[in-house]
């Protein structure tokens, strides 16, 4: 993994308990809450000064289109949160996603390394089976009992995607803590 795990150590205590959160309300009331996805963001923003300290390193050589430039590591990952946001409001206007999971998947985006863009969505694509079957296991048997009103139940095809995409940051920032560079 190209995620430094000093930073994954740094992020993961603080991102965990929102991804957390996002799954619950993802499951309860079929939405991602605005609050979540700007504390999400706002995580990265304080605690990704510790993690990649802009000034003090090196910086990275790379293009934004056809213009070559280089940038400190914090900016590189936070640019991240613009591009992944214009995709999910395209995504969106598509009807291919909602809202709140484009929102979250553009805060979460600066957590994700480049380099680890394919491990990412390998973990995505684990993530997004394993909650789809986990959810409707639990919808169609006995365990529904525990949360009845949860409104991902009776949703029709409308999946929680919050469940999913909170599994995949964790996932991605704990497989950080233990293998990461």
């Amino acid at each position: 993994m190209a995620l430094p795990a000093y930073a994954a150590l740094w992020f993961l205590p603080f991102a965990l308990p929102i991804c957390l959160y996002v799954a619950y309300t993802d499951l309860a009331e079929l939405k991602i809450r605005n609050h979540a996805v700007v504390a999400l963001a706002a995580i990265f923003v304080a605690v990704g000064l510790i993690a990649y300290p802009p000034f003090t390193s090196d910086w990275v050589s790379g293009r934004i289109g056809p213009i070559p430039m280089a940038l400190p590591t914090y900016v590189w990952q936070l640019l991240h949160l613009p591009l992944i946001l214009l995709l999910g409001i395209a995504f969106n206007a598509a009807g291919a996603m909602g809202a709140g999971d484009a929102k979250f998947l553009a805060a979460a985006a600066p957590f994700v390394w480049t380099a680890d863009l394919i491990l990412a969505m390998a973990i995505l694509a684990a993530s997004l089976l394993g909650a789809f079957a986990t959810h409707r296991i639990a919808k169609y048997s006995g365990l529904r009992r525990f949360a009845p009103d949860w409104k991902s139940w009776d949703s029709g095809k409308k999946f929680p995607m919050g469940l999913a995409l909170g599994l995949w940051l964790a996932t991605y920032l704990a497989l950080g803590v233990a293998w990461g560079a």
